[in-house]
């Protein structure tokens, strides 16, 4: 297994101020003094200082509280930003997406964007940026100085990410979901993405470098490998810096909830060498033992959904099946089941009749039923 990580007598990439989870308040809304209190923290830290925003983050309140607490507080030349445009939820048509920019940029009130990427680009998602020109607005925009460099936030597949990013070689950046548990991920395919960015020679923002948290406390088998090192440092930092400590990686992501969780995860900007040889392979040890743990190797390829009578959204439902196997996540696996499962021609886990016609498409050889009975009773009410 190879993981292409710095010399440990090298700098690691820094962190970046994520806002996709911020403090809120008893009402929903976010907790603006809590923020601005986070900001103050980082902003006290050896820079670069970068912040990560979107235009769906909390219905614009996120781009909001930027302005609040860093564009109105601090020179411009002291941070930079990144913000995204997505248009396959907030859009009705090409001209809206497009004024999302506009939109974006009097929230923020940051002047212009250090980057500004297409948001979230998926498999059923791409082709709107496409059909809505927004890789000409993009060349546009920087064109006109209003943005520096543009990319993507991406959530696909390997194939696809080199197809964008060789259609497209005025991709600047690209934002990718990496973390030690999803590094040989048949579904994330975390390592496949990554290498297929660095032979592009395009920049690497990480995303959920925890996992959301969850990497916060691994499961014991993981802690118990973490443990043998004699490096003794809290669970999540191992995590962050297993991002930051890999080649080609410039920025990775924190997405603090309050001052306290950012001053933890802030140590990794105090330390200015990447992980020992020791480490790394502690952390090499530590991804083979997410590999054998229990799960479902569903690769997502798709190809038992159209042989299934009932329509049962299997490959989806494995992924919130593997929340709980993987990481014991049972609320956040609800509500990923719930959303995959909601809508017309997404059945749910209950509905398999153990007919098997979804069997002889599995190129993985999954005992899809007997996963699917599993999945039905974790998540499925008893009167489902």
């Amino acid at each position: 297994m190879s993981v292409l990580f710095r010399n440990p007598d090298e700098s690691p990439a820094y962190l970046g101020f994520g806002m996709m989870r911020l403090p809120k308040l008893a009402d929903g809304s976010i907790d603006q003094a809590e923020v601005n209190r986070m900001v103050d923290l980082y902003m006290s830290t050896p820079g670069p200082h970068h912040f990560d925003t979107a235009f769906m983050y909390d219905g614009g309140q996120s781009e909001a509280a930027f302005k609040a607490a860093v564009a109105d507080r601090y020179p411009r030349a002291s941070y930079t930003l990144t913000t995204k445009l997505v248009a396959w939820m907030a859009c009705r048509d090409e001209a809206s997406a497009k004024a999302e920019f506009q939109t974006s940029l009097e929230r923020t009130g940051a002047g212009y964007f250090d980057a500004y990427l297409m948001h979230a680009v998926r498999l059923d998602n791409y082709q709107t940026y496409d059909a809505y020109h927004l890789w000409d607005y993009m060349e546009a925009l920087k064109a006109s100085g209003k943005i520096r460099q543009y990319g993507m936030s991406y959530h696909a597949t390997p194939e696809l990410l080199d197809r964008l990013l060789t259609t497209h070689p005025g991709i600047g950046s690209v934002q990718l979901q990496i973390n030690y548990a999803d590094w040989n991920s048949p579904e994330v395919r975390a390592k496949e993405n990554y290498e297929t960015s660095l032979k592009h020679g395009v920049p690497i923002t990480v995303m959920s470098p925890a996992r959301g948290g969850a990497l916060a406390l691994p499961p014991e088998s993981i802690r118990a490998i973490l443990d043998t090192s004699d490096t003794k440092i809290p669970y999540m930092q191992w995590a962050l810096r297993f991002a930051a400590s890999l080649q080609g990686v410039a920025c990775v992501l924190t997405g603090a909830s309050s001052a306290k969780e950012l001053q933890e995860n802030l140590a990794l900007a105090q330390e200015p060498r990447c992980l020992s040889k020791a480490d790394q392979d502690t952390l090499v040890r530590a991804i083979q033992a997410f590999a054998d743990l229990p799960h479902v190797p569903c690769d997502m390829c798709h190809r038992c959904d159209a042989s299934c009578p009932q329509h049962i959204a299997i490959p989806e439902i494995f992924s919130a099946l593997n929340e709980v196997l993987l990481f014991g996540a049972q609320e956040s696996a609800k509500g990923l089941y719930k959303r995959v499962t909601e809508g017309k021609g997404k059945g749910k886990a209950h509905l398999c009749t153990s007919c098997g016609a979804c069997l002889p498409a599995c190129p993985l050889r999954i005992p899809i039923p007997e996963y699917l009975k599993s999945a039905s009773e974790s998540f499925d009410l008893p009167s489902a």
